[in-house]
């Protein structure tokens, strides 16, 4: 797990550090600057000066203005304006040729970003004359605002939409320091003002001492291109709330004993011609690890479910009481509900069945079942702590209407509602885990607890917008329920496995590939 900061997390580490004197203001602004240089010599070699990246040497007079490379910074009104007159100043001295436009009042910056505007030099006002010098540049750094943005940006539309033009051309290296421009740090999400400025784009975003949570939610992937995090030196022994997760959670290997010492998961399918989702959570189950799995159908689908499953078992459940027989064995040690499961009586009379029981097992609540608890306070009311909510963004927005409408909305100032916040908030209301789908899928418990599982940059695994992925992501959920794993690992470490399976299969994925292709992932992690 990479642990994600929000703004305020970010600007408290740098605050501290600068509290106990172990830096000054000037000295990380200096180390930003010179990471950031570094990241675009690393990305793009043939922009690196041919004396390598030690300082430049005294004899250095600069090259043939007809070869050098020609660097347009974009410098806003604070520190992060700061860090691009670093940068500006370090290009110039590897022989580039720089010309700096600043947003705002050179006397209005704070103490550390006027010290390095004064010496850079001369800037020149930012306004729609430089689109030209955009365009022309070899390279373009917008270091106009970072991870400190709370408000939308006004009279930048043309050069934000210059930069957006210029990357989504190909036409040369576009970097942002902290964040494209007009993104919002914690949420991913564009500051809309009234003039409807676009956000800014990167080929290449820099981010310091940690990635935010803004790089991998919401729009942020779109903008910032390729992330990389850079070193400048900071501390920052306190533990956060917000991870990415970029391995396993659980242990997924298996030791000595029977089947049913891996567990036994109970997935509970709809009538005839319904079955699909539900054979395709129960392969999922079995896939990853629970040692049974018995797919509960009404006895009319017994016959089409058992010719196309053989090492899934099968079991006749009628109805709530049929269920509750069921139940009572105790090597059942999961149940998931939902995929293919139906809207009607028998279903929700399932649900209630599964969720009212004293002491009553973990349950992924998935499709239907989402569908059903939206509709009935009653079984909304009977979640527990040991259930695992599986909502896309529909189903997200029928549970809980208002923190969905609250994430729509327009983000005019920031730190902006993010999904993190929704994700949180429900979880705290059900009192369960709940796991919001998506290319950035996000998993909280009530307690705060949460993590991103981001399918974006070099993980973005697109063909998972498939029909039937999500049931087979809620079977490796209770499969790994069934095994004895807690809600919130278990959750995240079926996120990951998904993406990583659909990454192992790649292009022409579909759903009956996912189960199929875990052995493999699992032989590549070493099980």
């Amino acid at each position: 797990m990479t642990e994600l900061l929000t703004a305020a997390q970010m600007r408290a580490v740098e605050r501290a550090e600068i509290d106990r004197g172990a830096a000054t203001g000037l000295a990380l602004m200096e180390r930003a600057g010179r990471a950031v240089v570094a990241a675009i010599f690393a990305q793009w070699p043939d922009l690196a000066p041919t004396w390598g990246p030690a300082p430049k040497p005294p004899e250095f007079s600069g090259q043939d203005e007809g070869e050098s490379h020609h660097a347009v910074v974009l410098c806003g009104p604070g520190n992060n304006g700061g860090d691009g007159f670093v940068i500006a100043r370090l290009l110039r001295d590897a022989g580039w040729h720089v010309a700096v436009f600043l947003y705002g009042d050179a006397a209005k910056l704070p103490r550390d970003a006027r010290v390095n505007a004064l010496r850079w030099g001369e800037t020149c006002v930012l306004d729609d004359r430089c689109l030209a010098q955009i365009t022309d540049a070899s390279l373009v750094v917008d270091a106009l605002f970072g991870t400190g943005l709370a408000r939308p940006l006004r009279g930048l539309g043309a050069v934000l939409q210059g930069l957006c033009d210029r990357v989504d051309a190909g036409a040369g290296p576009v970097v942002a320091v902290d964040l494209p421009s007009g993104l919002c740090a914690d949420s991913g999400r564009v500051l809309r003002g009234g003039d409807g400025a676009p956000c800014g784009k990167a080929d290449l975003t820099v981010a310091f001492h940690a990635a935010k949570s803004g790089h991998y939610l919401g729009d942020g992937p779109r903008h910032c291109g390729r992330v990389v995090v850079a070193d400048i030196g900071l501390t920052d022994p306190a533990p956060r709330s917000v991870g990415l997760i970029t391995a396993p959670s659980v242990a997924l290997g298996k030791g000595a004993g029977h089947k049913f010492s891996h567990g036994h998961a109970l997935v509970l399918s709809g009538g005839v011609g319904k079955g699909g989702a539900a054979r395709l959570a129960a392969r999922g189950a079995l896939r990853v690890g629970a040692g049974v799995v018995t797919l509960g159908c009404p006895p009319a689908a017994l016959i089409e479910n058992a010719a196309q499953l053989n090492a899934v078992m099968l079991q006749a459940i009628k109805d709530a009481d049929a269920l509750a027989q069921v139940l009572m064995d105790p090597r059942i040690t999961a149940v998931c509900l939902g995929p293919g499961l139906g809207l009607g009586a028998r279903a929700a009379a399932l649900v209630a069945a599964t969720l009212g029981r004293e002491g009553a097992r973990p349950a992924v609540l998935d499709a239907d079942a989402l569908t059903l608890l939206a509709g009935d306070p009653a079984l909304f009311g009977a979640l527990h702590a040991r259930c695992v909510l599986t909502p896309h963004a529909g189903e997200f927005a029928r549970l809980f209407p208002d923190l969905a409408e609250k994430l729509a909305a327009p983000s005019v100032t920031g730190p902006a509602y993010s999904k993190v916040d929704a994700t949180r908030d429900a979880a705290r209301r059900v009192g369960c885990v709940v796991l919001f789908k998506g290319p950035d899928t996000v998993i909280a418990d009530p307690s705060g607890r949460c993590s991103i599982n981001a399918s974006v940059y070099a993980r973005a695994a697109p063909w998972l917008a498939t029909a039937g992925s999500g049931d087979v992501l809620a079977g490796v959920i209770v499969g790994l329920l069934a095994r004895g794993h807690a809600p919130m690992q278990a959750a995240e470490t079926a996120a990951w496995l998904h993406t990583e399976t659909a990454l192992h299969c790649g292009p022409g994925l579909i759903a009956e590939d996912l189960p199929e292709a875990l052995p493999q992932v699992f032989r590549a992690l070493g099980l």
